[in-house]
């Protein structure tokens, strides 16, 4: 892929690279200022399975006492 985007590009080797960074820095860009933003609801990053107390879902001291030992 990377052979084909190099022989498409117009110019010699310095204009090529030029032309590579920019459309890489064009790519970065529209992923971090549309693409993320859309997809970062869907992700699992912000779930967490503790409460606001502290707690730990339904957990009863007994039950705590029995996986700890």
């Amino acid at each position: 892929m990377y052979a084909a985007l190099w022989h498409l590009l117009p110019g010699p080797r310095w204009a090529k690279a030029l032309q590579c960074l920019v459309l890489l820095v064009v790519v970065l860009a529209v992923c971090f200022w549309w693409v993320f933003p859309a997809i970062a609801p869907h992700m699992p990053f912000n779930d967490s399975t503790v409460d606001g107390t502290g707690a730990i879902g339904s957990v009863t001291p007994a039950a705590a006492a029995a996986i700890h030992g």
